[in-house]
């Protein structure tokens, strides 16, 4: 399997090392950056010279356009803050595709100093290695963008690891941006704003994810990332009453 890397990037200083090193075994590396200001490039350039800067479009759009330059059948997509196991990169090298057109990978993700194993958190598949002629990420999902694929797919046995948020402060600039996103897309969606919801929503995230999913055996990690997912849902609505239902 010849494979081509597709990673978006922007400001991504304090992961794109990482990551790239993580992935030195492919036959193709591809950044597709949004106009980093930071360190990004420069540090990317000691891996690749295959850098085009574009505009940002979208998480979607952005990954796509990079499949679209890759030169290999099988592409690997990427996010600048996960990294392949080493366990992982050894199974792809010896990867043989046996039928299958793409491969769910497994996502461990590290928050508060600690690899999160519960909560809903893990192991988070993710479809990220396809052949680039069968599958693209889906255009219509402005957040949580995730691959549509024709053809069998199964599961890889090791995992990449994933570090989203340098500290709770990093998270909070993300919740932002997200949550103004999911509320786009309820409208676009066509969904109205919904006082139940609002309300019941971010009390039976929070009881699924701690009770349900197992977050309490994450320890303080864990009891904060379903409080603070709970409070996403609660936000992500309240930004739709203000697009939609406010008076």
């Amino acid at each position: 399997m010849r494979i081509s890397v597709v990673i978006i990037t922007h400001n991504e200083e304090d992961n794109i090392k990482r990551c790239l090193e993580s992935v030195s075994f492919a036959d193709e590396i591809i950044i597709i950056d949004s106009f980093s200001r930071d360190s990004t490039l420069k540090l990317a350039s000691a891996f690749t010279a295959n850098i085009i800067r574009r505009k940002w479009e979208g998480f979607s759009k952005q990954k796509n356009y990079g499949i679209g330059r890759a030169r290999n059948e099988w592409v690997l997509s990427l996010d600048a803050d996960e990294v392949l196991s080493l366990e992982l990169k050894q199974e792809i090298i010896d990867l043989k595709p046996g039928g299958c057109e793409g491969f769910y990978i497994k996502r461990k993700p590290y928050f508060m100093g600690r690899f999160i194993k519960h909560c809903g958190w893990y192991p988070d598949k993710q479809l990220r290695l396809f052949k680039k002629t069968l599958g693209r990420f889906d255009e219509n999902k402005m957040v949580h963008e995730s691959v549509l694929l024709k053809g069998r797919k199964r599961t890889l046995e090791n995992q990449m690891l994933h570090f989203p948020y340098k500290n709770i402060g990093k998270y909070f600039e993300q919740f932002n941006r997200y949550t103004s996103l999911a509320a786009q897309q309820f409208v676009r969606e066509g969904k109205k704003f919904s006082k139940t919801k609002l309300i019941l929503n971010p009390l039976a995230t929070f009881f699924k994810m701690y009770f349900i999913k197992a977050g309490f055996l994450d320890g303080f990690p864990g009891f904060c990332i379903c409080v603070l997912s709970s409070c996403y849902n609660f936000v992500k609505y309240a930004k739709l009453w203000e697009l939609t239902g406010r008076r």
